[in-house]
């Protein structure tokens, strides 16, 4: 790869079809910014980094863009300006990404020691998306760092690196299939709030064999069992254990590259929803997951995903949505989104294994992924593995971690061995 490749053209591009909502959402409260980050076994050389970003940079037409206001719609341009500045990192994860700050780039990359952070507005990609550039951009300061990799593994992308551009919702669209979300009101975390602008963060660290055993025990996947675990907790700790009118509902969303053959680098995810009904006193931990595990198993297969890609695509291709000037539509889209959004207790999402190619994984000690807050949700959890470990983050705006403490406590009795760290923000 050559560093500082020109473009000769500027290109333009369609912001696929989940990706229409975060504009106009955003905000310094609900900021829509992910984070994935990977810890070396090195102390950070700031310079390496920043040169990496911008030998990487420029391949990667996804993140190399800037986002335009039209009459219609927002679009995607190419950024012409010169990469993001890496900086040390100095502030809470996830903050508000302006899109005509950071010379007008929709990322982020800070590092903290040995640990490299790539923050991203979601308006770009979801987690698959910002792996593929990340694992990238590790890579290539790695071959910097080290003279060796570069002469063993010379400069160019990895053959597993996608650069695909396509969306994904448009392509597997079909038509005449209903309508699937449903907009119930659902049991909701309030209480003391932590500063303005803190987050607190908590990872847990869960050796996967001993989570594959306690979930095969009970004949569930590793994910369906954490979130069941996590509605045990929320069960627990908030409802106390008694009937509520309100269910627990935990939005999960999945990566539908799997189920439709995509590799695409834009966002292409649909969100369902673990269902959990409080009807009686003193359900056992057992019902909880059967309940949560039955609820899943419903709504994750191809045709329920179909249906879901069917619901979000039609609203779009509507003539009269088209036509209507984007300042409507940004009311239409606000209005709608705030009258869904408390639907959800919390989110809990897995970006799953991240594999990292073998000459690499010397140098590489571990990922984590944290996820912002959204309205009517003032917890969320995340999930990532590397090599033999999955990491359990939970990020929060609340004072209150008695659910936090239970979900931890709840996996130690089931015979998994936890180690916790946190970002410091409760000891303060």
């Amino acid at each position: 790869m050559a560093k500082g490749k020109k473009y000769s053209e500027i290109k333009w591009d369609k912001l696929d079809n989940t990706a229409h909502l975060f504009p106009v959402i955003a905000n310094e409260t609900m900021t829509s910014v992910y984070r994935i980050s990977v810890t070396l076994k090195e102390e950070i050389k700031k310079e390496l980094l920043q040169e990496a970003l911008e030998i990487v940079l420029p391949w990667f037409d996804i993140f190399n863009s800037r986002l335009k206001r039209g009459f219609f719609w927002y679009y995607f341009e190419t950024n012409r300006k010169s990469a993001p500045k890496v900086v040390e990192e100095s502030t809470y994860p996830c903050l508000y990404m302006a899109p005509y700050t950071n010379n007008n780039y929709l990322f982020r990359v800070t590092y903290y020691k040995k640990r490299i952070n790539l923050e991203v507005f979601h308006v770009l990609t979801d987690g698959m998306g910002a792996i593929n550039f990340l694992r990238e951009l590790v890579y290539q300061y790695l071959r910097l760092s080290h003279k060796e990799l570069s002469e063993k593994m010379g400069n160019h992308l990895t053959s597993d690196t996608s650069l695909n551009k396509e969306d994904s919702y448009i392509k597997n669209y079909k038509k005449s299939h209903p309508k699937v979300y449903k907009t119930e009101k659902a049991f909701l975390l309030k209480g003391e709030f932590l500063q303005p602008g803190q987050l607190g963060v908590i990872h847990g660290y869960l050796p996967i064999n001993q989570l594959k055993e306690a979930s095969h025990k009970r004949n569930m996947s590793i994910n369906q069992y954490l979130v069941g675990v996590l509605v045990y907790s929320i069960y627990k700790e908030w409802l106390h254990e008694a009937p509520n009118k309100r269910p627990v509902a935990v939005c999960v969303p999945v990566n539908l590259r799997p189920y439709f053959d995509s590799i695409t680098t834009k966002n292409f995810f649909a969100v369902v929803t673990a269902v959990f009904r409080s009807e009686k006193e003193n359900y056992t931990f057992e019902e909880v997951l059967e309940i949560v595990k039955a609820s899943l198993v419903e709504q994750i297969n191809k045709e329920n995903l179909e249906n879901l890609i069917a619901y979000n695509v039609s609203n779009e291709k509507k003539l009269i949505v088209r036509a209507v000037p984007l300042f409507i539509k940004k009311l239409a889209v606000k209005y709608v989104y705030v009258n869904s959004a408390r639907a959800n207790t919390t989110t809990l999402t897995n970006i799953g294994s991240i594999s990292i190619a073998e000459e690499y994984k010397p140098y590489i000690e571990k990922f984590h992924v944290v996820l912002s807050m959204t309205k009517g949700q003032n917890m969320k959890s995340a999930i990532c593995s590397y090599d033999d470990t999955l990491v359990f983050n939970f990020s929060s705006c609340l004072k209150d971690v008695s659910i936090q403490k239970a979900f931890f406590r709840k996996l130690a009795q089931e015979g998994i061995d936890v180690i916790i760290e946190s970002n410091g923000v409760y000891y303060e």
